[in-house]
């Protein structure tokens, strides 16, 4: 029976490359984080416009 608890690490090391960090814009391209900023922004605009025109 062959023995695979040793593998060979050299060949997918480099198959791979090197990982990059994932930073902000990543994080702003995801759909759920959109629609939350979308939705506060909505409720801040709405607020400043009350105080502006109505008040």
């Amino acid at each position: 029976m062959l023995d695979t608890t040793q593998l060979d690490n050299t060949e997918s090391d480099t198959a791979t490359g090197p990982q990059e960090p994932r930073g902000c814009l990543f994080a702003l391209s995801q759909p759920p984080l959109m629609i939350f900023l979308a939705v506060i922004g909505c409720l801040l605009l709405m607020a400043s416009l009350h105080d502006l025109l109505l008040l």
